[in-house]
């Protein structure tokens, strides 16, 4: 069975994601559309879309066009979708990097997506100049000034007409995104125009912003839920954004305060603060009117706590980097539907849960594997088919890995996760990936990595481990922390007799997360 939108679909214009997300510019001209947290930046709609065509003819002065790759190493900052509309504009490809990861994951990605341009920090442009000696970057480009590279400023300096490439928005990609997908190391997710197109409209619809929306970025615009639901969303609708670089408790809660901050997109982590710390007490966060959750699931109890501290509607979507949003609870404080769930599917995506033994559709309550498609799913995995053909059906249906039902009234309920991925403060982080890292210290015989609950982070990465020598918990954890992002570290370990296996060899991770749980 195939369990469709109750929204009436929606037609996905035919056109480029800049041109589409910054078609209102020229009326908002005058308002500001991104500002740094400390206020120091800021461009109005009028002052953004010209710095994009200008970038965008300073890059194709360079030879950068359709084809090229240009990568970006940066937290929110207000000069983000500058360069990464100017990019696009030019015809090129932005694989967008999470400056948490390590050099040597970095490295890999910048060579697989064969990006040949990097923008930076002056305060990370140690480690691009390092990155640059093992890739194929051939220029690296700064926000701001830096002995050895090129102001990004520089591109502003052309005022000729920006450059018109022939782009297929339904072929051609605009974003290479990073998502472990349901098992092993982090894959690059390719999205054309068209998908971005639709991500950004989904959202438009689903969770729109009115006029006078100040939203405050702080949702990484390296990860889907900040680049889409946050960016390219804002920019269309002419909300007024603040960027942040990183989360921090008390600078989140005065920025709400001092900004008069109307809409959060935030990750459970930050809604546990707002629910229950005492900081929130010393703020005035009276102008918040709403909270989006995204990134990993939020628990019911959790929503109406913060919903009731702070009288704002706290709802929550559902999505994969490989299709961001899907599902998104009603906007109506009053809806009777229930809390847990993650809401309806959006405009024009369908859905069907399948078992997960003979793959046979299921009908209402029936727990399965989630799959949706819709415009918004991915073209496929960088130099992955095989593995896109196992995530992607020959109908355009998406492998989810994710166990839920859809009930009576349309509502989707995530039930549990097939797939391995651990969700650590809305980052993604992968089991296998850290479970090769154990095995590689001379003093492991064995090992597995699951999630465990944890309130503040949503779930803490944990080894299992066997040993063949003394060693301490200490010791592997800190062997662990020096070979990955901080976001990845191992927080927990137990030593074990045997790490449980299935008949053919594969980790029964139920069994070890029932065991953390006897032990609380």
């Amino acid at each position: 069975m195939i369990f469709t939108s109750p929204h009436p679909p929606v037609e996905i214009p035919e056109t480029t994601l800049t041109s589409f997300v910054l078609q209102r510019a020229e009326q908002n001209a005058a308002k500001v559309a991104i500002t740094d947290v400390s206020g120091d930046r800021e461009y109005t709609y009028g002052q953004l879309a010209s710095a994009v065509r200008r970038a965008a003819g300073g890059l194709h002065a360079r030879g950068f066009g359709k084809g090229d790759v240009l990568a970006m190493l940066t937290p929110n900052v207000p000069e983000y979708p500058i360069a990464f509309h100017a990019a696009a504009l030019a015809g090129g490809t932005v694989v967008a990097l999470n400056p948490l990861d390590t050099t040597d994951d970095l490295a890999s990605r910048l060579n697989e997506a064969g990006a040949s341009l990097l923008v930076t920090l002056p305060s990370e442009l140690a480690k691009a100049t390092a990155l640059a000696s093992r890739t194929g970057v051939e220029e690296i480009l700064v926000f701001g000034e830096a002995e050895g590279a090129t102001s990004f400023s520089s591109l502003l300096a052309h005022d000729d007409a920006p450059p018109e490439p022939p782009i297929d928005p339904a072929r051609d990609v605009v974003v290479i995104l990073h998502s472990s997908g349901s098992t092993g190391y982090p894959k690059g997710v390719m999205l054309t125009h068209r998908n971005m197109i639709a991500s950004a409209l989904q959202t438009q619809l689903v969770a729109p912003s009115a006029g006078d929306e100040k939203v405050l970025a702080v949702p990484p615009f390296h990860h889907a839920f900040g680049l889409s639901m946050v960016m390219n969303a804002g920019l269309l609708q002419g909300v007024t954004m603040v960027t942040m670089p990183r989360f921090e408790p008390e600078a989140f809660l005065q920025a709400i305060q001092d900004h008069r901050i109307t809409r959060l997109y935030a990750v459970p982590t930050m809604i546990v603060l707002l629910a229950k710390s005492p900081l929130v007490d010393r703020y005035d966060l009276s102008s918040l009117r709403s909270i989006i959750s995204g990134g990993a699931a939020l628990e019911p109890d959790l929503a109406r706590l913060c919903q009731q501290r702070l009288g704002c509607q706290v709802s929550q979507g559902y999505g994969l980097t490989e299709g961001l949003p899907s599902f998104m609870q009603a906007d109506d404080p009053d809806d009777t539907g229930s809390r847990g769930s993650v809401g309806v599917s959006a405009a024009n995506i369908e859905c069907k849960i399948i078992d997960v033994t003979t793959g046979g559709e299921l009908g209402p309550n029936q727990n399965g594997e989630i799959l949706y498609r819709g415009p918004h799913v991915m073209r496929g995995y960088l130099n992955a088919e095989e593995v896109t053909r196992k995530t992607l059906e020959p109908d355009g249906f998406l492998h989810t890995g994710d166990l839920g039902y859809v009930d009576d009234h349309g509502e989707l309920f995530i039930v549990d996760r097939i797939k391995e991925l651990i969700k650590y403060k809305g980052q993604q982080v992968s089991p296998v990936e850290l479970e090769a890292i154990l095995m590689s210290h001379p003093k492991v015989a064995d090992a597995a990595v699951v999630g465990v609950p944890d309130e503040e982070a949503t779930e803490l990465p944990k080894g299992f481990v066997v040993t063949k020598a003394p060693v301490t918990p200490e010791e592997i954890m800190a062997f662990v922390a020096e070979r990955v992002a901080p976001y990845k570290k191992i927080r927990r370990i137990e030593f074990i007799d045997q790490i449980p296996r299935t008949p053919v060899g594969k980790i029964e991770r139920r069994s070890l997360k029932e065991r953390d749980h006897a032990a609380r």
